[in-house]
C-alpha cells in the first residue's frame, strides 16, 4: 500500500513537469515548421499521450482481459472530453474555431460513435480491428491535409522563445529554426518519454490500490482509463496555463481518434473475443460526453468556465455510476 502511494506521488510530480515541457516544445516546433498547433496537438501530442492506452489495452487483450482493454479506452475517451477538457476550460476558456469543429471535431465524434457501434454486440473480431487501424491511417492523412490548407498555419510562440529585437515577424520562424528547433525536438522527445513512463508508474500505483479492494474489471477500466488519460490531463492543463487553447483541443480530439481507432484496433487484432462486463450504458455515456462537448464548442465557438465545470460534473457522475 505504501509503495503504491509512493508510485502515485512520484509519477504525478514527474508527469506534470514532463507534460508542461512537452507542451512548450510542441508549440515551438510547430512555429519552426509552420504547422498549425491543432495538428501538433492532434497528431504529435495526441498520439504521444495515447501511448499508455496502447500499452495497457494491448497487454490486457493479450492476457485475455478484453473487457479491461475496451473499458480502458471507453473510460479514457470519456475522461478526455469531460475531465481533461473541463479542467482546461475552468483554467481558461477553450476557443473552438468553426473550421476545427467541422473537421477535427466531427472526425473525433465519428470515430467514437464507430467504436461504440463496433463493440455494441459485446464482441470484436480481428478483421474489425484491421478496419479500425486502416481508418486510423485515413484519419491521420485527413488531419495532415486539413492542416496544410489552414490559413493560420504558423503557431503562436510561448515561453522564453521571443523574437529578437528588430526581427520581422516573417523572419522569426527562421530564427527559431536555426537556434532552437533541434534542441526542442530532443527535449520534446525526452519529455514525451518521461510523460509516458511517469503515467505508467502512476498507473501501477492506482491499479495496485484498486486491486487491493477487489474492484470489478469495469471499474478497474475506469481507473486505468483515467490513469492513462493523465498525460492528456497534464498536457491539457499545461497548455491552458500557457494560453494555448487550440493545443488543448487538438490533444483531446487527436487522443480520442487514436484511442477509438488505433488502441481498440490493436487490441482486437492481438486478442479478439467477447465482452462480458462492459454494458451499453457505458458506450452511451462515452458518445454522449463527446456530443455534449461538441454542443458546448458550437455555442459561441468556445467552452467557457461554466461549461467546463459542467463537463467535470458529468465526469463525476460517470465515475459514481461506474463504481455502483
Amino acid at each position: 500500500m505504501l509503495i503504491d502511494l509512493l508510485r502515485i506521488a512520484v509519477g504525478l510530480v514527474a508527469l506534470i513537469y514532463a507534460a508542461d515541457r512537452l507542451v512548450r516544445s510542441a508549440v515551438r516546433i510547430s512555429r519552426a515548421f509552420g504547422v498549425s498547433v491543432v495538428l501538433i496537438g492532434a497528431v504529435i501530442v495526441g498520439f504521444g499521450t495515447s501511448v499508455p492506452e496502447f500499452v495497457v489495452s494491448a497487454l490486457a487483450a493479450l492476457s485475455g482481459e478484453l473487457d479491461l482493454a475496451v473499458s480502458n479506452v471507453v473510460s479514457s475517451n470519456t475522461a478526455n472530453v469531460t475531465l481533461v477538457l473541463g479542467s482546461a476550460a475552468v483554467i481558461t476558456p477553450i476557443v473552438a474555431k468553426w473550421r476545427i469543429i467541422k473537421r477535427e471535431g466531427a472526425l473525433m465524434f465519428a470515430t467514437v460513435a464507430l467504436l461504440a457501434a463496433f463493440v455494441a454486440n459485446m464482441e470484436i473480431s480481428a478483421w474489425e480491428g484491421l478496419v479500425l487501424l486502416a481508418l486510423l491511417g485515413v484519419s491521420i492523412w485527413m488531419m495532415i491535409r486539413w492542416s496544410s490548407a489552414d490559413p493560420e498555419a504558423v503557431a503562436a510562440q510561448i515561453g522564453e522563445v521571443d523574437e529578437a529585437p528588430g526581427e520581422s515577424a516573417g523572419a522569426a520562424p527562421i530564427a527559431v529554426w536555426r537556434s532552437t528547433v533541434g534542441r526542442e525536438i530532443l527535449v520534446g522527445i525526452v519529455a514525451l518519454v518521461v510523460t509516458v513512463i511517469a503515467a505508467d508508474f502512476l498507473l501501477d500505483g492506482v491499479v495496485g490500490i484498486g486491486e487491493r479492494f477487489g474492484l470489478s474489471a469495469v471499474f478497474l477500466g475506469l481507473i486505468t482509463g483515467v490513469g492513462t488519460s493523465l498525460p492528456e490531463l497534464a498536457a491539457g492543463i499545461a497548455a491552458a496555463r500557457h494560453r494555448e487553447p487550440e493545443l488543448v483541443l487538438g490533444n483531446v480530439l487527436g487522443s480520442n481518434v487514436f484511442n477509438s481507432l488505433g488502441v481498440i484496433g490493436l487490441a482486437a487484432v492481438v486478442g479478439p473475443g467477447s465482452l462480458t462486463e462492459l454494458t451499453i450504458p457505458f458506450l452511451a455515456i462515452m458518445v454522449a460526453s463527446a456530443f455534449l462537448a461538441g454542443v458546448f464548442s458550437m455555442s459561441g465557438q468556445r467552452i467557457n468556465r461554466l461549461e467546463g465545470a459542467a463537463l467535470l460534473a458529468f465526469f463525476a457522475l460517470y465515475a459514481v455510476y461506474a463504481f455502483i
